[in-house]
């Protein structure tokens, strides 16, 4: 699916990493830093940017087997304003088929802040998703009808807790609800259904544990560490598909340094409609905003 691929990682991660590094940078609310999640939406405007993400997607009903390489860019226009870019490409083998290659299609959209609130380690943003017609091989999975996705994203980390549950403030919740509305119903005689798409990941991190709960006396690397869960599904809901969702279960771990991060997951089909077996993905991730503060990691305007 199109949202395969992660858009961000709060570019100035050392904030609450490394002493002594600035704390006002996306991605955090708070003393809550959230990290780039590779399955679901991130809920917090950035310039950042994914290359390469390469994701081996579990075995499918008629055997086949696809390769994804993908990449995606996010540039902020303001401080609570961003424009991102994103595209896959796949390689499926197919039992007693040839091999097929190709782009699987363009996606492009806009993200608004709509706030972060420090106290309460919550932010949340609306968006715009576009995937375009006729931007990659029909055969390797691109469109050929141009889609519009409305989306909300939001985050909520649990360090507000109570002292007696102390130990649970480290875990943070982000998640995201998005419509796809074909711009065509029908096109060569196929109808093409609205989908529903929701996810959320449950995240620990042990930065957090050590820096504001307690430290356990974990080093480098372990001390940069944020095991997740990720889950996703995709629902069809009119012309003809409905009962016919699939989705997602990713366990995996992010690694967030100063300047990127590093992470990798498995991917665990929900029933067989989304396949058989196991797959998997790691991502490199970069911040550019805290590699080019005075670049092409800063906001266009201040506004």
């Amino acid at each position: 699916m199109h949202r395969d691929w992660c858009r961000g990682l709060a570019a100035a991660a050392a904030a609450a990493l490394l002493p002594g590094a600035e704390a006002a940078a996306h991605g955090f609310a708070g003393d809550r830093f959230f990290p780039a999640t590779i399955l679901t939406d991130d809920p917090f405007v950035a310039s950042e940017m994914s290359l390469p993400t390469v994701t081996l997607n579990p075995t499918q009903s008629d055997g086949s087997r696809e390769l994804d390489l993908g990449s995606d860019l996010s540039m902020a226009i303001t401080p609570k304003w961003d424009f991102t870019i994103g595209s896959d490409w796949a390689h499926i083998r197919s039992p007693g088929l040839p091999v097929v290659t190709g782009g699987t299609g363009l996606t492009t959209g806009t993200q608004y802040q709509l706030f972060i609130n420090a106290p309460h380690e919550a932010m949340a943003l609306a968006g715009l998703d576009v995937t375009w017609r006729n931007t990659g091989n029909l055969a390797a999975g691109a469109p050929d009808f141009t889609t519009m996705s409305p989306t909300i994203d939001f985050g909520k980390g649990f360090g507000d807790l109570p002292a007696a549950l102390s130990w649970l403030r480290p875990f943070a919740l982000t998640g995201n609800i998005a419509v796809d509305f074909p711009v065509q119903t029908k096109t060569n005689g196929t109808l093409n259904p609205n989908d529903v798409f929701y996810g959320f990941a449950v995240e620990y991190s042990i930065t957090y544990l050590q820096s504001e709960v307690k430290d356990i006396g974990l080093g480098t690397p372990f001390n940069r560490m944020i095991p997740l869960v990720e889950f996703a599904l995709t629902s069809p809901f009119n012309r003809g598909y409905a009962g016919t969702t699939t989705g997602t279960v990713q366990p995996g771990m992010i690694w967030a340094g100063q300047y990127f991060q590093v992470g990798a997951e498995m991917i665990i089909p929900t029933n067989s409609l989304s396949g058989h077996g196991i797959g998997g993905v790691v991502q490199l991730h970069f911040y550019l905003d805290d590699l080019f503060p005075h670049g092409i990691g800063r906001p266009i305007t201040q506004w």
